[in-house]
Parts: C-alpha cells; structure tokens; sequence
C-alpha cells in the first residue's frame, strides 16, 4: 500500500526529537523509546500539565526540554511532532538545514504497521469530518468487521496500529494539519467531504491549506470520494497520483449520476458500486435511517457509504450501520421543544462553513452566534441565510462583526446584542431567543466562532445551552 516498513530495529539507537507533548507526542515518545530509539521531548509549555507530562516521560528514561521548543536538539536524526506545530517554527528550519526528515504522529504510525495491517479508510474535509468517520466505523462494524474510529477524532493511531488484537480496517480521520506531516501514507480509499477556509494562519494560503487536504487521495487503490457539489474536491482527486484502477466516487445530495451515490425519492442509492453503472441502483439506506436528516449530515452519510461500498460492505449493512449510528454531543442536538419551539445545540460548528450547513437545515430560525471569529468575515453567511431568520441572539467578542454583516444583509431581522460574558450569559441568550420566537421556529447555537473568549471548550458552551433550555423546559412543566 505504499510507505517504507520500519520495524523497531529501525529506531534502536536512532537520536529523535519529539516535538510537543499531549494527545500526539506522549504516545510518539513512549513508542519510540519502547523501540530503542533515544528520545528527547521539546515543548514551548512550561506549565503544570507539561510538567507532569515530563514527569511521567523521564521516569521512563525521556529527555525533556520543557520551554524550548526552538532549537533542535544536537544529533537529531528524526523529527516526530504534534499535528499543531506550524511548519514555519524554527525547528522545522534547522531540521531541514540540516537534512533531518519530520514525521507527523500519523506518519509514524503508518510506518510503524506490521504485514497484513489493516487498510485505512481515510476522512478530511473543512466540516464533518469526525461524523463520517463515527458513521463509517458504525457500517463497518454491522459489516462484521474489527474497527475503529481513529486519528483526529481523538483515538491515537499509534494505539489502533499496535493493538495486541489486530483490526480488519480502520476510519481515520486525518485534519489538515495531520496530512501536511504525512508524506508517505496512503490510504485504501478517502474522502473530501469540503473545502473552505479555515485554518489559513497555519496552512499560510488556501492553496497550501487545500493541497495538504488533497495529500489524503495521494496511492489510493479503490475510491477517491468527492463532493460533487464542491468542484474543489473533485479538483484534488483529478491531481492525485493513485493506484491503477482506482476510481473518482461523488456524493450528491441529488439524483446520483453513474459512478456516484446519491439521494431518489428519499432513499441513498448506490450507483458506484453495483454491476451495471449506467442501468442499475442500489438501495442503501432511507432518509430517516440517518441521524439527523439535515442536509449536511446526508451527505456525510453518503460519504461514509461511499467509502464502506468501496471496502466491499453490503448495502444491508450501511443500512444496519446509519441506524445504529448516534451522533456525538453538540453536532445538531435536539436538546428539547418547548411551547411548540425546538432548541437544537450545534456548539460544534466553530466556523462559518458549518453554520451555513447548521442553518440551512431549519427554518424559521432564532440564532444565537458570536464569540472568536479567527479572522472570518460574515457576509456570505448572512446573505445565505437572512431569509430563514426570525431573529438573532449575539454573544462573546466579536459579536460586532456578526452585528455588521446582519445590518447589511438582514436589517429587517431583530437583533438582541448580549454585552455581557459571565457564566450567566448563555442563560440569557436562551432567555432573549425564547422571547423572539414562535411557535415551529427553531431556536439553533450554532455560533460560528469558537468558544474560548467566555467558555472552556465548545463542549462547554452547549452544555451550559443546553442547561438553560432545561431549565426553561422544566420551569414550563411546572406552569
């Protein structure tokens, strides 16, 4: 499938750099000091948490270099690093002086594979990313087969690659970030879901950001999957070197074309992997077998289809697999429907690309938004969606530009501008949206921003939304 095989051998007495601890370097150094390798971890941080991290890796014989992340250690022969480390950091520069390779976790983890490893059937995309892999683990797993769903979404590859028990495949979610460090992997099949800009101060440009996305159809032997409403996808895969044989699969949320999936009468149908292109369609799935049914998460669906059809999994069961499937918390979550209102949490969508999928998936809609804008602008969002809005709830700092655009593009729409970010604010905001709407909206936080202007995490400020609702809920019982 490509990529040298390293063995531990490799690694035994081989000088390599860990750059940056948490969810990636820690198992990076464990492994490579378990293979012989002499290991020194760097990081900027010299906080409480890295501390006990080097704690935990010098007991194991580790070097750590905790606040200097900058120079590169001498005698290095290799670099591992954390997917977040920006390729412009010095010690990315002295490596490539000095000849040195930089490896991603995700890079070590695929060379680490012994024979016969499992394949990986690989996602990326701006948004949806985690979904459709949590999807596609589901269909392989009423499939029969060993799985799971690994990489980005929080699992470490490195353990799915050296599990005691061996996998029959693996959902890899890979983020641009991962991909970029990742120059010899290559998948069974893959998918982009998206593209649209996010993450440009690292990435430098949306051409770099897109091409380290388009490293994931890089050696694909069966399927590269595209969104055929997102002609820069299908633009990837036309620039990917891959496999003899291997095949371009769209997903299109509408009547699908021969050597795509799509969506008839309210049923996913296959025609990509059934014997007659031209003449024939599969049934997969109903509409109503996917949780929830909004427009995004469908194609997300079709997406993971796609990808467990080009592995050979029987239509019977995707079936089986998006039935079974449930979401994670804070991705278009129903919280409750009060006085005929329904309230759904979608702390997840962070940027303006998954608020435009969240926000086309209702109507009318009262929205509450704000918070860090990581330097997006709001037009198009707006203008997008000013027809579906009964109202907006703004919060967090850079609410003003949210504000702007909505003057712009929707002056008509009442606007309630929360100037205020204790713990109390969301409880507000859920109090102002009630008060907008009427009954058969749908009140929807879908903020557009990220959280940590007044909140810990995403995962933090729907919960605290989804408290107010049930505060609203319970006190409407009692009326």
């Amino acid at each position: 499938m490509g990529g040298r095989q390293v063995t531990g051998q490799d690694f035994a007495g081989k000088r390599v750099t860990v750059a940056g601890l948490g969810v990636s370097g820690m198992p990076a150094a464990r492994v490579l000091h378990a293979r012989g390798a002499l290991v020194t971890a760097v990081t900027d941080a010299d906080d409480e948490r890295s501390r006990a991290q080097a704690a935990e890796l010098r007991a194991l014989g580790v070097t750590v270099r905790l606040g200097d992340g900058a120079a590169l250690p001498e005698g290095t022969e290799l670099v591992v690093t954390a997917p977040g480390w920006q390729p412009g950091k010095p010690l990315f520069a002295a490596a490539g002086a000095a000849g040195v390779p930089v490896w991603g976790d995700v890079e070590l983890a695929w060379r680490l594979r012994g024979p016969g490893a499992a394949p990986w059937l690989a996602v990326t995309g701006t948004n949806g990313k985690t979904t459709t892999v949590r999807m596609l683990a589901a269909i392989l797993e009423a499939a029969g087969h060993r799985t799971a769903a690994v990489g980005n979404i929080g699992v470490s590859l490195l353990d799915a690659v050296l599990a005691e028990e061996p996998y029959d495949v693996l959902a890899v979610e890979l983020s641009s970030y991962q991909l970029h460090w990742a120059p010899s992997v290559r998948p069974h099949s893959a998918a982009v879901l998206n593209l649209a800009p996010d993450h440009l101060d690292w990435h430098g440009s949306m051409a770099a950001y897109a091409a380290d996305k388009g490293r994931i159809y890089e050696g694909n032997q069966v399927a590269c999957v595209y969104n055929a409403a997102d002609p820069a996808t299908e633009k990837l895969v036309r620039a990917a070197d891959v496999e003899e044989g291997c095949r371009a699969i769209g997903f299109t949320l509408g009547t699908p074309r021969p050597s795509e999936v799509g969506v008839v009468e309210g049923l996913l149908v296959d025609r990509a992997f059934v014997p007659d292109r031209t003449e024939q369609a599969q049934e997969l799935a109903e509409l109503a077998d996917v949780n929830p049914p909004a427009p995004h998460n469908i194609a997300n669906a079709l997406a993971a289809a796609a990808l467990a059809r080009a592995y050979g999994v029987p239509a019977t069961a995707v079936r089986d697999g998006l039935r079974a499937f449930r979401p994670d918390p804070h991705r278009i979550e129903h919280v409750a429907t009060i006085d005929g209102v329904a309230y759904v949490d979608d702390s997840k969508a962070t940027n303006t690309h998954a608020t435009e999928a969240s926000l086309a998936a209702y109507e009318p809609i009262v929205w509450i938004a704000g918070g860090l804008a990581k330097g997006a602008t709001f037009d198009e969002l707006v203008q997008g969606a000013a027809k579906r809005l009964r109202g907006v709830v703004l919060l967090g700092r850079d609410r003003a530009l949210i504000a702007e655009a909505l003057a712009r593009h929707a002056p008509n729409v009442p606007v309630v501008d929360l100037d205020r970010a204790d713990t109390g604010a969301m409880s507000e905001a859920v109090r102002e949206a009630a008060g907008l709407a009427r009954e058969g909206d749908t009140v929807l936080l879908a903020p557009a921003c990220a959280s940590m202007d007044m909140f810990t995490n995403y995962n933090v400020r729907g919960d605290l939304f989804a408290e107010a609702v049930r505060a609203r809920a319970t006190a409407a019982e009692g009326d």
